[in-house]
Formats: C-alpha cells, sequence, structure tokens
C-alpha cells in the first residue's frame, strides 16, 4: 500500500460495532451473569435476589453477597483483562497467535510467586499479619514488571527496532522463567507445593470486591487509553515503516503496549494464577464480528474475554460439584483445540505445507 495512506483513515474516530451491538452484547453478558450468580453447589432464585434487594439476612442473599457476585465479578474483571491483553498482544507483533505469554510476562509473575512462596516463605511469613495477604500480589506485580523491563533491554541489544527481537527475547526469558519455577517446585515442601499448584493451575477463590476494585480500575484504564492506541494499531499492521511514515511513534507505541500488557497480565496472575488461551481466543472471536479494526477489536475482545472467563469459571464451579476444578485447566482444555483450528486456517490462508 502506498506510504502516503491518507491519515483520516487512521484518526477518524470510530462508531461503536453494531453486530451484536453493544446493548445486545451487554444484555448477553448480564445473563450470564445472573446465571453464573444462581449456579454452584446451592441453587438460588429470584427469591434470594429479592431478598438481597430488600436488606434481608436470609442464606440466600449472603452468599449472593458475599460470595458469588465478588467471584462473578472478579471473573469479569479478569476476562477483560485477559482479551485485552491478547488484542493488544496481537497487534503489536502482528500476530494472530500471539498473547502475553509469548512475551514471558506471565511467566515472570508465577516465578516471582514461586520464589516467595518457597525460598523466601521464612520471610514473607515474618512479615506483619496485615501484611501478609498483600505479599504474593505484589510479588506477582513486581515480576511481571521486572520481567518487561529485561525484554525491553534485551530487545534492544539483541535486535533493535524489531518485533523479531522482542518476540526472541520473551520466548527466552519465559523459558527462564518456567526452569525457576521447577526448581522451586523441586525445593518445596508438602505446604509448598500446594500453594504454588494453585497458581500454576488458576483459580478465582481469591475473589473479593477491593481485588475486584483494583483490576477494574487497571481495565478501564488501559481501555481508555486504547481509543488512541487504537488508531496506531491499525497503521502498525500495514508495516513498521508505514506507519512511521504516517507519523506513528512505533518504538515507543511498542513500548507503552508492553508495559499495558505488564499491567494486566501481572495483576491478573498476581489473584488468579495463570490462565491461558483466554487472551488467544477472544481477539479472533471480536475480529469475526467487527472486523479487523483495532479501535473496534479492543474494547470487543475485551468484552469476549469476560463472557469466555464467566462461562469457564462457572462450569468450574458446576461440573464437579461440590469440588471444584482448577478454572486453568477448563481454559486449557477448550482453549487447545480451538488453537489447531486456527493454526489450520492459517496454513490454508498461506497455501501449501509448512
Amino acid at each position: 500500500m502506498d506510504a502516503r495512506l491518507d491519515r483520516r483513515v487512521l484518526t477518524r474516530r470510530p462508531k461503536l460495532p453494531g453486530v451484536p451491538g453493544w446493548p445486545l452484547a451487554l444484555a448477553l453478558l448480564a445473563a450470564a451473569i445472573v446465571v453464573a450468580a444462581n449456579s454452584g453447589a446451592l441453587k438460588l432464585g429470584w427469591a434470594d435476589w429479592q431478598a438481597l434487594l430488600a436488606g434481608e439476612p436470609t442464606q440466600g442473599a449472603l452468599v449472593l453477597a458475599q460470595l458469588r457476585l465478588p467471584r462473578v465479578a472478579f471473573a469479569v474483571v479478569v476476562g477483560a483483562a485477559l482479551g485485552l491483553a491478547g488484542a493488544l498482544s496481537q497487534g503489536v507483533f502482528r500476530n494472530p497467535l500471539a498473547e502475553p505469554t509469548l512475551l514471558g510476562i506471565p511467566g515472570g509473575a508465577i516465578c516471582a510467586v514461586a520464589v516467595v512462596l518457597t525460598l523466601l516463605s521464612a520471610w514473607a511469613g515474618g512479615l506483619p499479619a496485615a501484611w501478609r495477604p498483600f505479599v504474593v500480589p505484589a510479588a506477582a506485580l513486581a515480576g511481571a514488571w521486572l520481567m518487561c523491563g529485561l525484554l525491553q533491554g534485551l530487545a534492544r541489544l539483541l535486535v533493535p527496532g524489531a518485533v523479531a527481537g522482542l518476540l526472541l527475547a520473551g520466548l527466552a526469558l519465559n523459558a527462564l522463567a518456567f526452569a525457576l519455577v521447577g526448581l522451586c517446585t523441586y525445593l518445596a515442601t508438602d505446604e509448598q507445593l500446594r500453594n504454588l499448584t494453585f497458581w500454576q493451575l488458576g483459580s478465582l477463590v481469591l475473589a473479593s470486591w477491593p481485588i475486584v476494585a483494583v483490576l477494574a480500575v487497571a481495565v478501564a484504564g488501559v481501555l481508555a487509553l486504547s481509543r488512541r492506541w487504537g488508531q496506531a494499531l491499525n497503521a502498525l499492521a500495514l508495516g513498521e515503516a508505514v506507519a512511521a511514515q504516517v507519523g506513528v511513534p512505533v518504538v515507543r507505541l511498542r513500548r507503552l503496549l508492553v508495559l499495558a500488557l505488564a499491567l494486566l497480565s501481572g495483576l491478573a496472575v498476581a489473584w488468579c494464577g495463570l490462565i491461558g488461551f483466554i487472551g488467544l481466543l477472544a481477539p479472533h472471536a471480536a475480529r469475526g464480528i467487527v472486523g479487523a479494526d483495532a479501535r473496534r477489536v479492543l474494547p470487543v475482545a475485551a468484552w469476549f474475554g469476560a463472557l469466555l472467563m464467566l462461562l469457564a469459571d462457572t462450569a468450574a464451579r458446576t461440573l464437579v460439584v461440590p469440588a471444584e476444578l482448577p478454572v486453568g485447566i477448563l481454559t486449557a482444555l477448550f482453549g487447545a483445540p480451538v488453537l489447531f483450528l486456527l493454526l489450520k486456517r492459517a496454513q490454508r490462508e498461506i497455501g501449501g505445507g509448512w
């Protein structure tokens, strides 16, 4: 395409997607929320919602207020964070199979958690009781930011200014991070191993309103910024040279996007562990409805991520009642076959064999 691409195409304000349409999309998400809140070991119904709204301290109302609604809201914001992070990853790499895991950012968060739970467990146990609940989330977020810094530094050292250098550095750092996780697993006691397994398999049992509030603020902030990033990502999809010629600061944009990925991925891993494939599937579902325009894909990917995460968590809570499956296992079981289908479609588009 001509490098003199009309700037008006890249700066035009997007309309909200008409299909499925935001009213219908929000209604579908609201219906999924009601179904998820009513489902579980204790079946709830309209009478329990009425009791909750009336302030009556019935068993169903207490279960809704203290357990189900925080868990449902947590699933929504975690899924939105992962879906948005996946859309940003695919935009910055110009690769439909990219997700934050390729950068190693979730691996850095898991590695930091493993170190705290095993090698630094005595130090963490010696902290004041009021600080202990924040140790693991803080470690996960610090690990994500540290991985982000190492990623940027290695990418500049290996292949300055190239997306390939960023991707190769991410793969190498991810391998190193999970090697350290394996070492911590080998050195862990039985109790430490159980705690570490929780973070590796993924679960939403730590849901609470303060955690939901923190994640919601992060997702809302990145979504607000994505309205400006969307037009730059559209230009970047045409190639870095074209994007630079129409005024997109490619290097600075890439750094900002990686920082946003670190924030979203780090916060998600901090409280629910490693959950894969949501960041891969949600952007594809979004593009299937609203097309390739990043200004539309980013918010719709967040919506799809919220819906997929909510459905997966509901299934994890209800398939083996009264027990609960790790939600990361379910997302992997359903996501891996979809990944094979995406690879098959990519092969057909390329034409011929690999």
